[in-house]
């Protein structure tokens, strides 16, 4: 007997514009900058790279490569994909904790 096994795509569970939020700031607040990028990536691919694209006021390709694995986006391009998915990047103050 054969098993078949599908790779696990967190992108095609990502449903709703909270789910993409939340996803993001998961990632924002527990990884580093190639985990975020990559992050947006899989966020871009939930939305739709296209219209994320589209919503940046970048080009498709540009999204691609911007968001590859060996990709460098200046913070310009991440702020706009960022906004293209209905999202906002916000600067906190980290919580303390009384020790």
């Amino acid at each position: 007997m054969s098993v078949e096994i599908k790779s696990f795509d967190i992108a095609e569970h990502l449903e709703t514009d909270e789910d993409i939020q939340m996803f993001l700031q998961e990632a924002a607040a527990t990884g580093d900058k190639s985990d975020f990028i990559h992050a947006l990536n899989i966020a871009a691919r939930a939305r739709g790279m296209t219209e994320v694209a589209k919503q940046a006021g970048v080009t498709r390709a540009s999204l691609y490569k911007s968001l590859s694995s060996d990709g460098n986006p200046k913070f310009d391009t991440i702020n706009k994909i960022v906004h293209g998915m209905g999202c906002k990047i916000t600067i906190e103050r980290p919580s303390t904790t009384a020790q």
